[in-house]
């Protein structure tokens, strides 16, 4: 008890479920309901530190929207049911498919969102008892070339530096990767580092001119495809500098005579490589040249890289250059794969994707099968790499496979070609899905519903980027019936007559089973050596078999590999390790591999039908499609509805117009998006982002524009390159409505006249824009049938202004806010969002409120702040602006004055930019 007699609240050490930097998070449940979110100093990636989205995961914990109950689609009505009638639904399909169609008709589809827990269950089911490979992960469409390139160069999938290295570099080259919003606390350690060491280099590499860009002292915007001809040349660079390790190079690699020649056949020429990747010389140049004088060099790589048909290969092409040189290993030098999600490495630990075994094993080997399934003591094992994501799709579409389960994630919006998917789902006789919410565009098509835990109520273990496994703790209640994804999978097991195998009673059970595995004959890094013929591998966690549930419970966050049992209270934070530093290597000689890379385009080029080059990626404060982070206000506001950056000339000659509405159209798909012109996109250049769904807009799931194209070798599609062109959306009035309740979808869908919406949550209302078409002969009666409102409702105000096209609605209900809806020929003659959010939180409305409702202004000046800039303290654009006219002229400055960008630091790029902008007008 505290001194004032009120109960101590309980804060639980966890991890952020965003993306692989894998944050530690202090979790603390308030008495009123709300959750108190902080980062966890003691927490090796990230220091305290949080980004904007990890600070506002207190806001997305409720129970809104949640599926609490398991569903079953009977006769296209979905009635609640019992776990027993789901769980035999979905053990009875898959016994039948696979009675009649073999085990390859059946395949999982699951998520880095899992817990290693979850992933481990669901892997040995599937390859160890069902006996198929057809169990792959949305990891596929984000970190699977980055493995591919690993195993090819190092014998295994390690990423060998940690994060400290980003710190300890002279030089840290970002490539494919806006680390200031995708990985913002890895961003913020790095511009903290070039804080205290102005010598420090960074260079970006990067079609886009983003918001990394701001901290770069060179940013490099090359072609999109043309990494490998870029790396190539530096290989080539370094040869005929000399600038190479030899004593390293011969005792601890193969194959670099070879990656030199074709390096020089295809990157030996300055000139060339500049133009193939429509760089200046100069630039190309002066890159080059830095690079090979700096020994500390990081090389860091993300989904720019990955997300291509040549994937791999560009991998290959920058580690290429670190083992020519004996950069790896070593503090401050190392290739570093930034991954994606919380969760990707844990699941290829335990072989989540389809053409690997658990343990770093491979499923071609017979001797690794051999050790696998003895370990499991499982009837089977399959014998065969099953579909990767792409191909699994299209198998489900043609019938191959009849049976799907789908776990924690939502591939009708984020896998290519998304309306083959959608009707590939529609045709296949069994869709199980596992998801939080009881709506997703996947979950809509689903025949069995399973609720699953969310984050905050669910218990396991993750490991982020630089292999750091971290507990994440329960600290909610179980919601309704929700389960753990890992007790659904086991408990088909069972109904599969699997039983002793999946008679795991908690998630510690699971997890030292699957460090068990990777200590299972394993002679390296330590392990025991027990079982089988050895099959040596680096990922080793044999120090974690002992654990007791209550060690589990506590454990601390660590990097593979474990050898020895971890001490009850470590240091804080335990000194970070790297891979590698003895140049032995994970392939049966100990040596790493160079290897010769051509050249190759994108598979789809553009020409004179499709002259534009689609490239797809996040924005700052959202995530995958917006299930989570869907349902802060604070992370709605700073990009509120989906878009699409184009050069501003590119603009003038396509007819389209900033803040005005356009269709972006491939051979694939359409959307309709708001248009933003930039000129941080180069020409015969669009960027669109992933995030919108069909639950959150009309026709913005850029999935279903992007082409099915993938990687040879990874199978990881080519989100990044799909040509495209781009047209006006005409429509003669725009509008938006805010709301305490969302308003009907079927209404927004079906109301005559609206042509196109997307909403966004914002604090007590749900804020929908809309456009439309034609005139409805009584606007106050279509706004009353939009509302869902009584057109007889005494409470409701408005206004029409026939001359200027304009109608302003509200309806009061008692003496508070309940809607309101603005309607205008022109985008910009509708008034300040944020101004009107601001009456929702009024408890009462004044006269003078509603006067400045059918106005359509505040009728105080200086109300409206503008657009966010600082999400994490709601800062907008205006006050900024102003503090800037004043004299801040610094990022610093600001913060002192407004605390913008004193948190996570995620919107400083946004700060200078502003600085700059509003120095330029005063000129």
């Amino acid at each position: 008890m505290s001194d004032g007699g009120a109960p101590a609240l309980k804060t639980t050490c966890t991890t952020c479920p965003y993306c692989g930097v894998g944050c530690g998070v202090l979790a603390t449940p308030k008495p009123d309901g709300t959750v108190e979110i902080a980062g966890d100093p003691a927490h090796g990636a990230n220091l305290g530190r949080l980004c904007v989205k990890g600070s506002a995961l207190g806001e997305t914990v409720g129970l809104e929207d949640r599926l609490l109950y398991p569903m079953l689609h009977r006769e296209g009505v979905a009635q609640r049911a019992s776990w027993d009638e789901a769980l035999a639904q979905v053990a009875e399909g898959f016994k039948k498919t696979i009675a009649e169609h073999g085990p390859d008709a059946v395949a999982f589809y699951v998520s880095g969102q899992l817990l290693t827990e979850d992933y481990y269950v669901a892997n040995k089911l599937m390859k160890g008892y069902i006996g198929s490979a057809n169990i792959d992960t949305n990891s596929r469409l984000c970190m699977s070339s980055a493995v591919a390139g690993h195993k090819r160069a190092f014998g295994e999938d390690l990423v060998p530096g940690c994060y400290e290295d980003f710190e300890e570099a002279d030089l840290v080259v970002l490539v494919g990767s806006n680390t200031a919003w995708c990985h913002p606390v890895l961003f913020q350690r790095l511009v903290a580092a070039k804080k205290a060491r102005p010598e420090m280099q960074i260079v970006v590499i990067d079609p886009r001119h983003t918001a990394t860009c701001e901290l770069a002292d060179l940013h490099l915007p090359l072609a999109p495809g043309s990494d490998v001809r870029l790396f190539n040349g530096l290989l080539a660079w370094l040869h005929e500098h000399g600038v190479m390790d030899a004593e390293f190079v011969e005792a601890h690699t193969e194959g670099a005579d070879k990656a030199v020649a074709l390096a020089l056949q295809t990157g030996g020429s300055l000139a060339h490589v500049a133009k193939a990747c429509k760089l200046s010389e100069e630039k190309l140049r002066q890159f080059y040249a830095l690079w090979a004088r700096t020994e500390k060099v990081v090389t860091a790589f993300s989904q720019g890289v990955n997300q291509s048909s040549s994937g791999t290969d560009k991998v290959n092409a920058i580690i290429n250059c670190h083992l020519y040189t004996g950069r790896i290993g070593k503090p401050g030098a190392t290739p570093f794969s930034i991954t994606g999600q919380p969760n990707a490495m844990g699941g290829r630990e335990v072989g989540g994707l389809a053409n690997m075994l658990a343990a770093h094993l491979d499923i071609a080997s017979p001797e690794h099968r051999a050790l696998v399934q003895d370990f499991w003591q499982s009837p089977v094992i399959a014998d065969q790499q099953g579909l990767k994501a792409v191909d699994l799709f299209e198998a489900i579409h043609s019938g191959k496979v009849k049976a799907v389960w789908i776990m924690a994630t939502n591939p009708v919006v984020s896998l290519p070609d998304a309306d083959r998917v959608r009707e590939a789902l529609l045709k296949c006789p069994l869709v199980v899905v596992s998801e939080v919410m009881a709506r997703t565009d996947t979950a809509d098509l689903a025949h069995v519903l399973l609720p699953a835990l969310a984050w905050g109520e669910k218990d396991g273990s993750v490991t982020n980027s630089d292999r750091r496994i971290s507990r994440q703790r329960a600290f909610l209640p179980v919601p309704g019936e929700a389960k753990a994804d890992w007790w659904a999978l086991a408990e088909v097991g069972k109904r599969m007559s699997f039983g002793e195998s999946f008679e795991f009673s908690s998630a510690h059970e699971i997890f030292v089973e699957h460090a068990a595995l990777t200590a299972y004959g394993n002679a390296g890094a330590g392990g025991r050596g027990q079982g089988m013929e050895a099959v040596p591998r680096m990922l080793n966690l044999a120090g974690l078999v002992p654990l007791t549930a209550e060690a589990y419970d506590d454990l601390q966050p660590l990097q593979w590999p474990v050898s020895q049992v971890p001490i009850p209270h470590p240091p804080s934070p335990i000194p970070a390790s790297r891979l590698f530093s003895d140049g032995r290597f994970a392939h049966a000689d100990g040596r790493a591999r160079l290897l010769p890379l051509l050249p190759r385009d994108p598979v789809n080029k553009i020409n004179d039908d499709w002259p534009l080059v689609l490239n797809t990626g996040r924005v700052r404060d959202h995530w995958h499609t917006m299930t989570r982070t869907g349902k802060s206000p604070k992370l709605a506001d700073h990009t509120s509805e989906p878009f699409v950056e184009i050069h501003p000339q590119d603009a003038m000659g396509w007819g389209v117009q900033n803040d005005r509405l356009a269709r972006v159209v491939t051979a694939w798909g359409s959307c309709v998006v708001r248009v933003r012109t930039t000129s941080a996109v180069a020409r015969r250049q669009l960027f669109v982002p992933i995030h919108w769904n069909g639950t959150t807009a009309s026709d913005a799931r850029v999935g279903s524009l992007v082409n099915p194209v993938v990687d040879p070798i990874s199978g990881e599609p080519e989100f990044k390159h799909t040509p495209a062109r781009i047209e006006p959306f005409f429509v003669q009035w725009y509008g938006f409505v805010l709301s305490r309740q969302p308003l009907n979808e079927t209404t927004l869908r079906t109301l005559p006249h609206l042509a196109w919406w997307t909403r966004v949550q914002g604090t007590q209302f749900i804020r929908t824009e809309f456009a439309g078409r034609g005139e409805p002969a009584d606007w106050s009666t279509w706004a009353h049938q939009l509302l869902g409102a009584s057109s007889d409702d005494p409470d409701w105000l408005d206004t029409r202004d026939a001359s200027e096209g304009l109608y302003r609605g509200a309806l009061i209900e008692g003496e508070c806010l309940s809607a309101c809806v603005f309607l205008s020929p022109r985008p910009e003659d509708l008034p300040a969002r944020r101004w009107l959010s601001g009456l929702f939180a009024q408890e009462s409305l004044s006269d003078m409120d509603r006067m400045s409702l059918l106005a359509g202004q505040a009728a105080t000046p200086g109300v409206d702040a503008g657009a966010t800039i600082c999400s994490c303290f709601g800062i907008g654009r205006n006050p900024i602006a102003a503090a800037i006219r004043e004299g801040c002229a610094t990022p610093e400055a600001l913060g002192a004055k407004l605390k913008c960008g004193t948190n996570c630091g995620s919107c400083v790029p946004e700060l200078r930019q502003l600085i700059a902008l509003v120095k330029a007008e005063r000129q």
